[in-house]
């Protein structure tokens, strides 16, 4: 069983950086596909970005691309979210995930860490 813990948010300024990472525990995290969620105040939850289980391909929101990286540390069981250039709308609670493949990432996740709160200001 994968458990994830999410550290890194806080309030920034409009243009600022913020790297959140994410430590997973359990047996099976270098065979999981990794990724990030947000769910913004009013509205759904929303796929972020994703890695797959070998950390070579990458996928991103479209709102994200050019502007968030993902890559993951076996070593440390750790996965990390790099958010460059950052804007009001990114403001969220952002969600590590995590799940056999991308398919599953991308879609329907299953697993889920608790959440941490990314405030950007304008």
């Amino acid at each position: 069983q994968v458990q994830l813990v999410e550290s890194g948010g806080g309030v920034v300024q409009a243009g600022d950086s913020l790297r959140l990472s994410c430590a997973a525990t359990g047996p099976t995290f270098s065979s999981y596909a990794m990724g990030w969620f947000r769910q913004a105040p009013g509205k759904e939850r929303e796929f972020v970005a994703a890695i797959d289980w070998k950390g070579a391909s990458t996928y991103y929101a479209d709102s994200v691309k050019g502007r968030f990286t993902i890559s993951r540390l076996y070593a440390e069981n750790t996965v990390y979210l790099q958010m460059n250039s950052l804007k009001p709308e990114d403001t969220a609670v952002y969600y590590c995930v995590g799940g056999p493949n991308t398919i599953v990432v991308v879609s329907t996740p299953s697993h889920w860490g608790q959440g941490t709160q990314v405030t950007v200001s304008s």
